[in-house]
């Protein structure tokens, strides 16, 4: 419970608006101290001015943010003919912005119809509000940073509720969007690359897509260390490039085609549908082969199975996410046992056999496994017979 609280806690309220002379500004923030520098690109896409309502998730610093989007047309031509503007929050986590959004989506239109009238967003802040370490604050010089809450292994946290704010269920969607694609990104996120997805507004839903790529990436195995996290970003803007240029491995949506040519920001780019790499090994995984077609009717057999239960039985306990989730888990469990198996053993070698058994292909797989020992660092000998047949 007490991780808990600390999750729920907001660092920071603050409306983004944007004045048609100085373009995105901060308008209003609590506490007054709060760095919010950049916060105004985060909370308000570029290209949101074509459409009329959105939401966003983000990251500043060591805190995640999320803000709610609206536009407004108004008689004005001081405003050109439409009032824009995001209310937004930040918290040490993400897991549980979502409780959030209703009242962000009611005080944006609040702040639209009825600008400079803050009262409800103090008095939410009086009562959510966290203790702002050094870290955060413009005064003085950052000190020691606050440990990050990314995904934790069992996503005990995050997944039952991101689906409170998307009523389709946002891995089902993931599913419908990509097909067997995700087969890909489950391997190019298991070997934390650095993946960036290009969508036009809107792009809540694409931050949701973020937030599926890194489920794809967990294992609950002990054992599995000293692997850089899988880091979902959310939303980024060119404000970012300096940030990410640090970055080991994260995933990461943006509404800025610029980004497609920084190749030396990221390992894939998603534009919409299409999944591609400039890195001429990786485009090797971007083929499908027999292993990811069977994992991936498993996963749709198992999926129409769960529906099949709940319409005939009214068996509402199992959810499409939490199916989703294990899949992948239990799936890179299997690989990661294996291979901590066979790497204790006294030649350390993996046959083809082993590689069936995990449930991989031995020829299509085989620059996937060699990247996976080199990337979590395990020992082990891999022997499989001619590897240019196909």
């Amino acid at each position: 419970p007490e991780r808990e609280e600390e999750e729920e806690q907001v660092v920071a309220v603050f409306v983004v608006t944007f004045d048609t002379r100085a373009g995105n500004i901060v308008e209003w923030r609590l506490p007054l101290e709060v760095d919010l520098e950049g916060v105004e690109f985060k909370s308000m896409a570029s290209g949101s001015h074509r459409i009329n309502s959105d939401f966003v998730y983000f990251r500043k610093g060591n805190y995640f943010g999320m803000a709610c989007f609206a536009n407004m047309p108004v008689e004005s031509e001081l405003e050109r003919g439409a009032r824009m503007k995001s209310v937004g929050i930040l918290s040490p986590s993400y897991t549980l912005l979502y409780r959030y959004m209703h009242f962000l989506e009611n005080q944006v239109r609040h702040q639209l119809e009825i600008p400079g009238h803050y009262a409800q967003l103090e008095a939410f802040y009086e009562d959510k509000k966290g203790i702002l370490p050094a870290g955060l604050s413009s005064k003085g010089t950052p000190t020691s940073l606050q440990p990050i809450h990314w995904l934790p292994t069992v996503n005990k946290y995050m997944y039952p509720e991101m689906k409170i704010t998307h009523p389709a269920g946002c891995m089902s969607q993931f599913i419908k969007f990509f097909g067997e694609q995700i087969m890909v990104l489950w391997k190019f996120a298991l070997l934390r690359k650095r993946i960036l997805i290009f969508s036009p507004p809107p792009v809540g839903v694409v931050c949701y897509r973020v937030y599926c790529c890194c489920c794809l990436a967990n294992v609950s195995l002990p054992g599995i260390g000293g692997v850089p996290e899988s880091k979902p970003y959310f939303y980024i803007s060119v404000a970012d490039i300096e940030t990410l240029e640090t970055e080991m491995s994260f995933v990461a949506c943006t509404t800025e085609k610029i980004f497609e040519e920084k190749k030396d920001l990221y390992d894939v780019y998603i534009d919409n549908q299409n999944v591609k790499t400039d890195q001429e090994h990786l485009q090797q995984l971007l083929k499908l082969n027999s292993a990811d077609r069977d994992k991936f009717r498993k996963l749709n057999d198992q999926r129409q199975m769960l529906l099949y239960s709940q319409e005939v039985g009214g068996d509402c306990s199992g959810s499409e996410e939490d199916l989703f989730i294990m899949f992948f888990m239990e799936q890179n469990n299997r690989i990661f046992q294996m291979l901590l198996e066979v790497s204790t053993c006294q030649d350390k070698t993996l046959t083809a056999d082993h590689v069936r058994s995990m449930g991989l292909d031995p020829q299509g797989d085989r620059i996937f496994l060699m990247d996976l020992l080199e990337v979590y660092g395990i020992d082990v000998m891999l022997v499989i017979d001619n590897p240019c047949c196909p």
